[in-house]
C-alpha cells in the first residue's frame, strides 16, 4: 500500500535453511521477528518499527518435481538442476518455496496447462502470506489445492504438514505461530488454453469490481457473520451506509469496492488506520455489527519479546 516507516534491524535469507537460521537466531537473542512477505495485507505504522523483519522476498524459487510422484525435495542438490522436470500431464504438482509471488505462481501454472490457481487472478503477495491467510475468493482457496506444508515451528524445528491431517478456515490457515518455508501444489491438468481463458475471466471480473490496480492492502475487514449481517458482506454494510468515497488525509474508501481503502498517493499510515476505524465504528453504530480487520498491522509501539 506504501505506507508506513522503516525497519530497525532487516534481514533477507535466500533459501529456507537460511531463513531457519535467522528466525532461530533472532529468536535466541530474546527478539521475535516479524515475517514481511509480499506486504499484500500488511500495514506497517509509521516511524521507526523496533526489533528485527526478515523479508521472504529471495525466498522464491518454484520447481517442479524431477519423476512423476518423485518424494519432494525442497532443497534439491545442485546436481539435480539438469534433470528434465516430469510431464505436468503425469505429475501436476508445483514445490514453491515462501516469497514465491502469487502472480509468478498463477502464470507458471497457466503456461504448464495446470489448473487450481485462476481464483488467485488479481491477487498479489507472496506464497507463505497467501498460505497463512488461506487467500482466495468467490471461486475458490489457496488450501483448496495444498498437499503438504513445511514450516518452522515455535520450537525451532522443521515440521511438514499435510492437507490431509489440517483444517484451514475463511481468511485463516489455522497455522497459528507457525511459519511458512514453502508448500506443495497439487493442481490438475487440463491444458494451456483453457486454463488461460479461466484466469482472464476472473481477472476481468475482479477488475471490474475491485480496485485491484490501485495501492491497496485488499480486503479491509473480514466478511462478517451471514447470519448475523443478513447475508450482507462487509463491503455491502460499508456501501449502505453511504461510506464509500470518505477520506482522512490521502485515504481514501474506493468507490469502486466499499471493503477496500486505497492510497492516492501520499497518504500515511496513520490515515489509512484512522479511515479503518471511522468504518468500524460507524458500521457498528449503525448495524449493531462490528467489523474483523483482515490486515495485519505492525504498531511501532509494540515490543517483540521472543519466550525463552
Amino acid at each position: 500500500m506504501r505506507v508506513g516507516g522503516r525497519a530497525e534491524w532487516l534481514l533477507e535469507p535466500a533459501t529456507p535453511d537460511e531463513f531457519v537460521l535467522a528466525v532461530n537466531a533472532a529468536r535466541e537473542r530474546g527478539c521475535e521477528p516479524r515475517i514481511l512477505g509480499g506486504g499484500a495485507n500488511l500495514i506497517v505504522d509509521d516511524g521507526l518499527l523496533p526489533g528485527v523483519v526478515i523479508a521472504t522476498d529471495r525466498i522464491k524459487r518454484v520447481f517442479r518435481p524431477s519423476a512423476p510422484q518423485a518424494p519432494i525435495e525442497f532443497e534439491p542438490a545442485q546436481d539435480q538442476a539438469s534433470i528434465a522436470p516430469a510431464d505436468p500431464a503425469a505429475d501436476p504438482r508445483l514445490i514453491a518455496w515462501c516469497g514465491a509471488s502469487m502472480p509468478g505462481l498463477m502464470q507458471m501454472a497457466t503456461a504448464l496447462g495446470l489448473t487450481g490457481l485462476e481464483c488467485l487472478a488479481g491477487v498479489p503477495g507472496h506464497l507463505g502470506g497467501g498460505v497463512v491467510m488461506n487467500a482466495g475468493g468467490r471461486y475458490g482457496e489457496l488450501w483448496d489445492v495444498i498437499e503438504l506444508v513445511r514450516v518452522l515451528e515455535r520450537d525451532g524445528t522443521v515440521r511438514d504438514i499435510a492437507r490431509s491431517e489440517h483444517q484451514p478456515r475463511y481468511r485463516n490457515g489455522g497455522l497459528g505461530e507457525r511459519i511458512v518455508l514453502g508448500a506443495v501444489l497439487r493442481l490438475k491438468y487440463e491444458g494451456t488454453a483453457a486454463v488461460r481463458e479461466r484466469a482472464k475471466e476472473y481477472l476481468l471480473e475482479k477488475r471490474r469490481v475491485q480496485p485491484v490496480t490501485e495501492w491497496s492492502a485488499g480486503c479491509v475487514f473480514k466478511n462478517p457473520d451471514k447470519e448475523r449481517a443478513a447475508g450482507a458482506s462487509a463491503g455491502m454494510l460499508i456501501d449502505r451506509m453511504g461510506l464509500k468515497g470518505r477520506t482522512r488525509g490521502d485515504a481514501i474508501v474506493s468507490t469502486l469496492h466499499g471493503n477496500f481503502i486505497v492510497n492516492r498517493g501520499k497518504a500515511t499510515a496513520a490515515d489509512v488506520l484512522g479511515l479503518m476505524e471511522e468504518l468500524r465504528s460507524e458500521v457498528a453504530e449503525r448495524s449493531g455489527i462490528v467489523l474483523e480487520s483482515e490486515w495485519r498491522i505492525w504498531r511501532a509501539g509494540d515490543v517483540r519479546s521472543a519466550a525463552v
